[in-house]
C-alpha cells in the first residue's frame, strides 16, 4: 500500500520528464516486436475477427460506466 502518494507522484512526473522519447529507438523497438510476433506465429492474425463479440461487450460495459 502506497502512503506518500504525493511522493510517488512527484517521483514518476520528474522520472517522465528526465526519460527522453526517441522516435527512431521507438519504431526500432516496435519493429522487433513485430518480427518476434511474426516468428512465433502469432501476427498476422488467420481470423482477424475472431473475438470481436467479447471486445465489444466488454466496450460496452466500460462506456456505461
Amino acid at each position: 500500500m502506497i502512503k506518500e502518494r504525493k511522493l510517488l507522484l512527484d517521483f514518476e512526473r520528474e522520472f517522465i520528464q528526465m526519460e527522453k522519447t526517441d522516435y527512431f529507438k521507438s519504431l526500432r523497438l516496435f519493429e522487433e516486436l513485430w518480427k518476434e510476433a511474426v516468428f512465433l506465429k502469432i501476427l498476422p492474425l488467420k481470423d482477424p475477427l475472431e473475438g470481436i463479440e467479447v471486445d465489444l461487450r466488454i466496450a460496452r460495459i466500460i462506456n456505461h460506466v
